[in-house]
């Protein structure tokens, strides 16, 4: 540390190792590693010292009226952390913050925001540029230029800067704000030579401050606060959104993963072009690197993170490649063992992941062991990449190969399973139009289909079975055996989650195909007609039901025999059409038989045989012989229970049947607290709307009535109706028994407040999904 006076004036101060201080017209270090030493005149050197800036004196970027929401415990925060030190000795550590975070996350808004908030606090707020050291030379430079123009319109910017580090030691109180710095380091000399301020530094990169600054990580903006903004920005602030725009405001914000920049480029787009709200998303992909009024067109998001791809590209070009590789994931819970295949040395793995981390292009978990990255990160790398007609974009190839390489082995390995399913499912959603396809990806979804299957989660396959179809008609063509399997699938899973306009036309479809391709008795064929039976039946088309159902049940047992699994199950179901259709002398005796077959062929507790149980115990409370029903209810419950767990669809089905039972003896004590718990393990397991839920929602409903709680019965109704009425159709069985169930209880309600005791309600009964088979066929 060198020491000088000027004349008349008290001596400044230095510090740090390669800082230097003036006096006269000694030099000045300027930059960094490369400083340069410049030697000012003591006319300039006394400038320094007399010239006082202008009350609010500044370079700030932008004004302090735009909008701003959602950030006002940071910029307390970032106050709190400049100032609560303590003013009597206070250090360089105390009066420097760094803020870190995504590119577009809103460092510099939150940097301006804490300057224009508190600019009267400070003798200047100067905005330095501080990607590069250049940058912050000129910054500087332009400080001299604004103080003192009379000296500096003849210095050059070496000169400039220096003068201004002279202005800075000798008038305190000052902010100088770092903004995008790349080098943390490059701040060290500006640091220990200018201690009399606040420096506040913004930067994309999370690591190497711990020897400059203590940092603060600025995340993404909550639900709320991303609406708002949208809300403002799309609709203008003297507009208050409908319920419906506010809504749409809150899903678009949750897909821009509540990044400020992404969702003030949104609002500009929407306001400029007067796009509604719920259109934006679908342009989504489009959008990220087009200019509107406003915003400027280098910060666009995709122009934003290109230069710290540029950079991550020039440190580690590894880490670009499992960058690309990610985009095609689902963003959370990425497993370093599932990215073994990318970089099989965990180092070379580790240093590509930590340079990603040191921009924040992605997050660590607590353990280190999975990594997230921002969901508008994956669209920009999904939408930006160029490539060719059949060729795979970047990353794609790899990431379809990193979800094949981690399948289970084994089918119990259910925790690993429900690791990579989101990835599927992820993979599944973006599969790029016109692109490479490969029918081992296509193994992998149907993979996870049959894994789902065993879950009794069929209706969350449709995606995956979707994605598998694109990909066998690409490859293998319309007609091909295996694709005639996907389709199937597909059909299948649309039946499963209740959308029977889907489901009926493509099994119609596909059984066609099926009878053509492999002819009308094929295994394929039987099982492709037995699931178009069943959905039939599920439709409430009893008249198209039971004839094929009679005639796929003849068939399986000419060509597979009479005990065979899947003969069982066309018996077990045409029982069902029977019951459904009022006929209990027929369906009976054929849950009877069927039970009695499986015991024999599959076990006591094998799932068909607990379905078979489940299926006779419905008949016998139809034919109201509640003394045999409800027994063979509760047996067949506990087993559930124990053989699939007890959350499993079938379980839960039980679960709902015994509580009707328990309905219909009149034991509402026991019944309404187990509907009320099936209900919410329904909604959790199988969603809000699947038909199933819908069955369990109207008997709960029932229940009430019956206990004579209308108040709690009829908006239940009311509820399931409108949704029955939207996914079946107004005319389907199950619509009309929620119209007629509503019906009843309004009027029950009408003649309570006549002081009448009527009342009365009917509710359906529901029993277990349609049979399924194996979907290897």
């Amino acid at each position: 540390m060198t020491e000088a006076t000027a004349e008349g004036n008290s001596t400044p101060r230095a510090t740090g190792s390669r800082s230097m201080a003036v006096g006269g017209n000694v030099g000045i270090a300027v930059t960094g590693d490369a400083a340069q030493v410049v030697m000012l005149p003591a006319e300039a050197v006394r400038w320094a010292q007399e010239v006082d800036a202008p009350p609010g004196a500044g370079n700030l970027p932008g004004s302090a009226s735009g909008v701003f929401v959602g950030r006002m415990p940071e910029v307390t925060k970032l106050r709190t952390l400049l100032t609560d030190a303590g003013e009597a000795a206070v250090t360089q550590a105390t009066r420097t913050r760094a803020i870190h975070g995504l590119g577009g996350i809103g460092k510099s808004t939150l940097a301006l925001h804490y300057a224009h908030t508190y600019r009267r606090d400070y003798t200047l707020v100067w905005w330095v540029r501080a990607e590069t050291t250049e940058q912050i030379v000129a910054s500087l430079a332009a400080l001299a230029t604004r103080l003192c123009p009379q000296w500096a319109a003849t210095a050059g910017v070496q000169q400039r800067a220096a003068w201004a580090i002279i202005w800075l030691q000798w008038h305190p109180g000052w902010l100088l704000i770092f903004d995008n710095v790349e080098r943390p380091d490059d701040l060290r000399h500006y640091l220990g030579t200018l201690p009399d301020g606040h420096h506040l530094a913004t930067s994309r990169k999370a690591v190497g401050w711990h020897a400059i600054a203590p940092t603060m990580s600025l995340g993404l903006l909550n639900a709320e606060a991303s609406a708002d903004l949208l809300c403002v920005l799309a609709l203008g602030e003297e507009h208050n959104p409908t319920p419906q725009q506010r809504r749409q405001a809150q899903d678009l914000a949750a897909q821009l993963g509540h990044l400020p920049l992404a969702l003030e480029h949104a609002g500009a787009y929407l306001y400029e072009t007067g796009t509604d709200l719920g259109d934006y998303p679908a342009l989504l992909g489009r959008v990220l690197d087009t200019a509107v009024e406003g915003i400027a067109p280098e910060r666009t998001i995709a122009r934003v993170w290109h230069h710290t791809l540029a950079a991550v590209e020039a440190r580690n070009p590894l880490a670009v490649g499992v960058l690309n590789a990610l985009a095609w994931l689902a963003p959370d819970d990425i497993s370093r063992s599932l990215l073994t295949p990318l970089a099989p040395d965990p180092v070379a793995l580790g240093e590509a992941l930590g340079v990603l981390h040191t921009y924040n292009m992605i997050s660590f978990t607590a353990d280190r062991q999975s990594v997230s990255v921002h969901r508008l990160v994956q669209t920009v790398l999904r939408h930006s990449a160029t490539t060719g007609p059949d060729a795979y974009p970047p990353g794609r190839q790899e990431a379809e190969h990193l979800a094949r390489q981690a399948i289970p082995i084994q089918d119990s390995a259910t925790t690993q399973w429900e690791r990579l399913l989101p990835h599927l499912f992820a993979l599944a959603a973006t599969t790029p139009p016109r692109c490479a396809a490969s029918t081992q990806t296509a193994d992998a979804y149907e993979e996870a289909v049959d894994h789902l299957d065993r879950q009794g989660r069929d209706a969350h396959a449709v995606p995956l079975c979707a994605a598998a179809l694109a990909l066998r008609e690409q490859v293998l063509g319309d007609t091909h055996p295996s694709t005639l399997t996907s389709r199937y699938n597909l059909a299948y899973a649309y039946q499963a989650a209740g959308d029977l306009a889907r489901a009926i036309p493509l099994h119609e479809t596909t059984l066609a195909q099926f009878e053509q391709v492999l002819g009308d008795t094929h295994p394929s064929t039987l099982t492709s007609r037995y699931s178009l039976a069943n959905t039939y039946h599920a439709a409430g088309d009893l008249a198209r039901a039971i004839p094929l159902h009679e005639t796929t049940l003849a068939q399986r047992e000419e060509v597979l025999g009479d005990t065979h699994p899947d003969t069982l199950a066309s018996r077990n179901n045409l029982a069902n059409a029977y019951r459904t259709a009022g006929d209990l002398a027929r369906a009976i005796p054929l849950h009877e038989t069927t039970l009695a077959q499986r015991e024999e062929v599959l076990g006591d507790t094998h799932p068909d045989t607990l379905i078979s149980r489940n299926n006779l115990a419905y008949a016998y409370r139809a034919a109201g012989d509640l003394a045999r029903a409800i027994p063979l209810y509760e047996a067949t419950l506990a087993q559930f229970e124990q053989v699939l767990g007890d959350t499993h669809p079938s379980t839960l089905t039980s679960r709902n049947n015994l509580a009707y039972a328990y309905q219909a003896a009149g034991d509402l004590a026991r019944a309404i607290p187990l509907h009320e718990t099936t209900l919410a393990q329904f909604e959790q397991v199988l969603g809000d709307t699947h038909p199933s839920t819908l069955v369990s929602r109207n008997i709960l409903a029932s229940a009430y009535q019956a206990a004579g709680d209308l108040t709690r019965a009829i908006p239940l109704y009311e509820a399931t109706l409108a949704q029955r009425e939207e996914l079946l159709g107004d005319t389907h069985p199950d619509t009309l028994t929620s119209r007629n169930n509503l019906t009843n209880a309004r009027r029950a309600a009408q003649a309570a407040r006549q002081r009448s005791t009527a009342t009365s309600a009917t509710s359906p009964d529901q029993h277990l999904p349609r049979e399924t088979e194996s979907r290897s066929q």
